[in-house]
């Protein structure tokens, strides 16, 4: 393209444009941001704006679209969930002095996993920016580095696995918002819901990234962060820190540490098992009607966030779970905990608000907000003080006032802001002397003009004498013609009228420059005391941000034992030794949305039976029942109190689950396939600490293929790696495994049959089940009554060894048909046509039935 046929201005944003060339470029131009050429094609059609032009390129019109400056945080949120990415230019020139085009420059670029502003932000999800590299020296030394930057919550963290299947089930784990990988991963993440931006090798250098980290955190090694010697680890975070910088164009000072992230620790859950456990999401994608949603009581945003991260980070130290449910006891004895929750309420999103601090993008309200905040400090520790409990009480020892940096704020800005700086009013009058004056010219010019006109009028004498002000001529004294020879010496002329004359003296010129220039001199001098305010807070912001994490992880503690007190939860038991023991458990989700009382079950998986067998009729509560059991051992894990009368959880290493059917047709999968990825996955990965989750394996192919495959699996789990093991199955013929395996257990779940109708009680019991029920559940779905019978006696056939071979043709002469209703007492016709009332019939299912009744038998 040729510049030099463009105007300065077009010239000035191509320049701009060639550092950004992929992605959008927000160009201010007064009151809109302006987008040109190709990124105007794409604007006008993911926002749906309207496509303009101005100017000519080459003779043809340049095409134009834009948004307004003051609207611009919604078109930038409907960008990011895009996963689009946007650069903005702003003016930093002065137009006034200007000689050609005002200058500008990108100030930032907003990406998914960069952002700070509440607007562009979900409260309660953490916004993860995350770096994935594979450093692979030899094939003995290869690893997989990850690490992560929650930029508006100031966290930095880093990983590394010994092979690709754990970093993609922390991938799942975190679900960023954003993902920087070199070109392998293209491949591999494709299908998935992330947005990834690839980068070039050299971003991932050790060398180049290891000096950068030290450099940012001005240490000499990294080992006081716990990662000095993770390689791969710290290629990735120094990629994830250098695009965070060059975003934002900020030193980023509030991530002040690295900490290495020991995913050994936590309870491992893969992809599958955070989804089918429904832990922040339904199998919809909604947060309704998932476990999060159901226990969460937090009372702050931070405190909202955390409880997530906890729900999907168990903890498997016994220790580190009985410190929390220690505090959680405490809460709940203390018969004050609405006192507390009240307390809570006030406190404003800290950890984002301290982000935009750091970043100097805070606005007027996030600072008050932070005043609001720290207001509740002295009123929750003296709380906590006032429980007089060990750990209550020594958490309100160790939380800080920070009464220097509230009195600063609460002397310094009004109590309700604007929004945005430019509107003005925004220092607290009596914080600056000038300021104050200032504004006392400004708002009281008016009075000021009076003042001087009865001065005037007393020494002059004249009687007629005003003082006004217009905006052609500015202030002036008038004086009447009859009087105007009377006007003293110092009073200059400054225009003539009909019947009067106006004057000008060097005192009122003074009071007409101060207080015109007054409003405009009074919003820089805002400005500049804000900023400096802004700076001045900043060597706060760690200490701050380590209260605010105090507050968060309180919140979460008070949330669990208001559902505890809510829900009748307990303090579940938690010991090394292994094991399930849970008395009357309940399912919190299904508990917490179904109209009918929740029938509690109990579970005991022990040494002697590690591996239950579950048989019944579907919607008996087979699914149900395991589920609850896992989420149980989660919600224990996580340091919360349990559904349950009582609860004996041993220490897990992980959870697997194999729930429910679905396809990958994007990836050329069949449901069966799938299936069978994920009980793989299981068989390779599961431990004889773990729990494993599996419902219905091998249903996806033929019935003894099935049933091969779900008895060598069982057989594999319980004698091969013996993990805690749950099996729902269909198939009777696999509950005689327990016959060669005394490890494994046969449950059921009953069902009572009146006539026709169905009756489940969703209990558990000892042993198998007697039947499936299947043809049962069918007619409650509403398969037609015509085919449920017909259903029934194949069925009664086939289990007399009368099936049809699949491989011949079925005749159409009636003597060649299986004999169906060889018997008149269970004529099928009969109890159809008793069942039937003729009135309700459409002509269609009347056509219908008399096709039914005329069949040969």
């Amino acid at each position: 393209m040729n510049k030099s046929t463009h105007t300065p201005m077009m010239q000035q944003y191509l320049d701009i444009k060639l550092e950004y060339p992929d992605i959008l470029l927000f160009y201010r131009m007064g009151d809109f941001y302006e987008l040109f050429f190709d990124d105007a094609h794409k604007a006008a059609d993911w926002l749906g704006i309207t496509l303009t032009h101005r100017g000519k390129s080459n003779g043809d019109p340049i095409p134009m679209a834009g948004v307004p400056y003051h609207a611009v945080d919604n078109y930038l949120a409907r960008l990011v969930k895009q996963g689009k990415s946007v650069a903005i230019c702003e003016q930093i020139g002065d137009p006034a002095t200007s000689k050609g085009p005002v200058e500008r420059k990108v100030v930032r670029v907003i990406t998914p996993g960069t952002l700070s502003e509440d607007s562009l932000l979900d409260s309660y999800q953490e916004n993860l920016l995350v770096a994935i590299y594979h450093f692979k020296k030899s094939k003995q030394k290869e690893k997989y580095g990850i690490a992560w930057i929650d930029l508006a919550g100031g966290e930095f963290y880093c990983n590394q696995f010994a092979d690709e299947a754990q970093l993609l089930s922390e991938l799942a784990r975190l679900n960023p918002a954003e993902i920087l990988a070199d070109e392998h991963y293209s491949v591999l993440l494709s299908g998935k819901n992330y947005t990834l931006k690839l980068q070039e090798d050299w971003q991932f250098d050790y060398q180049q990234n290891y000096q950068g980290l030290l450099k940012h955190f001005r240490v000499k090694n990294l080992d006081g962060f716990g990662c000095d010697n993770s390689q791969a680890a710290i290629c990735a975070a120094g990629a994830a820190l250098n695009y965070a910088k060059l975003t934002q164009q900020s030193l980023l000072s509030h991530l002040n540490r690295i900490r290495a992230f020991d995913s050994q620790q936590i309870l491992h859950l893969n992809s599958h098992t955070r989804k089918h456990l429904e832990i922040s999401e339904n199998l919809f994608g909604e947060q309704e009607k998932s476990l999060f949603n159901v226990i969460n009581r937090t009372k702050t945003a931070m405190g909202c966030r955390l409880l997530k991260n906890w729900l999907h980070a168990p903890l498997i130290n016994k220790k580190a779970i009985e410190a929390r449910l220690d505090v959680v006891t405490e809460l709940i004895n203390s018969q004050d905990l609405q006192t507390l929750r009240s307390i809570l309420t006030p406190v404003k999103d800290m950890q984002r608000i301290l982000t935009r601090i750091a970043l100097n993008t805070c606005r007027p309200r996030d600072l008050t907000g932070l005043k609001e905040s720290l207001t509740i400090l002295p009123d929750l520790r003296h709380w906590l003080a006032a429980q007089n409990t060990p750990l209550l009480t020594q958490l309100g020892k160790d939380l800080p006032e920070h009464s220097d940096t509230h009195e600063l704020l609460s002397s310094a800005i009004f109590d309700n802001p604007p929004v945005v700086l430019r509107d003005g009013n925004v220092i607290r009058d009596g914080y600056n002397k000038e300021l104050d004056e200032l504004r006392y010219l400004s708002n009281n010019a008016s009075s000021l003009l009076s003042d001087m006109e009865e001065r005037e009028r007393e020494a002059t004498g004249i009687n007629t004498l005003k003082v006004g002000y217009n905006k052609v001529h500015g202030f002036y004294i008038e004086i009447s013609k009859a009087q105007s020879d009377n006007a003293p010496i110092s009073y200059t002329r400054r225009q003539t009228l009909k019947n009067a004359e106006r004057f000008i003296t060097p005192e009122l010129k003074v009071l007409e420059e101060k207080v015109l220039s007054s409003q405009s001199k009074a919003l820089a001098l805002e400005k500049q005391l804000y900023q400096h305010l802004v700076e001045s807070l900043l060597p706060s912001v760690e200490a701050l941000q380590q209260t605010a994490s105090q507050i968060a992880r309180l919140d979460v503690l008070q949330s669990y034992a208001e559902i505890a007190e809510q829900a009748n939860y307990v303090r579940p038991t938690i010991n090394n030794k292994g094991g399930l023991n849970i008395i009357h458990g309940r399912h919190p989700v299904v508990e917490a949305f179904q109209q009918d009382p929740f029938i509690p079950n109990d579970v005991l998986i022990n040494q002697e039976h590690k591996s239950l067998i579950i048989t019944g009729p579907n919607m008996g509560g087979k699914s149900t029942y395991m589920r609850m059991t896992a989420i149980i051992a989660l919600l224990a894990h996580a340091g919360c109190y349990v559904p349950a009368a009582e609860a004996e959880i041993g220490i897990l290493d992980s959870i697997y689950t194999r729930i429910g059917a679905s396809d990958d047709l994007s990836g050329g999968r069949s449901t069966f396939m799938v299936e069978m990825s994920e009980t793989a996955n299981i068989l390779n990965n599961a431990t004889e600490n773990s729990l494993v989750i599996l419902d219905e394996v091998g249903r996806g192919t033929s019935t003894y293929d099935g049933l091969a495959l779900a008895w060598s699996t069982l057989d594999y789990l319980s004698k091969e790696i013996n993990p805690l093991t749950l099996f729902a199955t269909h198939y009777f013929e696999l509950t005689k495994i327990t016959q060669s395996n005394p490890n494994i257990k046969n449950l059921h779940f009953g069902a009572i049959q009146h006539g026709n109708k169905l009756v489940l009680d969703h209990q558990i019991h000892e042993g198998p089940t007697s039947k499936s029920y299947g043809i049962h559940v069918a007619r409650l779905a509403g398969v037609p009554h015509a085919v449920t019978l017909l259903a029934t006696n194949y069925q009664k056939h086939l289990e007399q060894g009368k099936h049809h071979d699949s491989n011949e043709p079925l005749s159409t002469d009636s003597h060649q048909q299986v004999d169906m209703f060889s018997h008149p007492e269970t004529d099928a016709r009969l109890e159809l046509l008793e069942s039937i009332n003729a009135d309700e019939l459409s002509p269609k299912q009347a056509l219908d039935l008399i096709y039914t009744l005329t069949q040969p038998h």
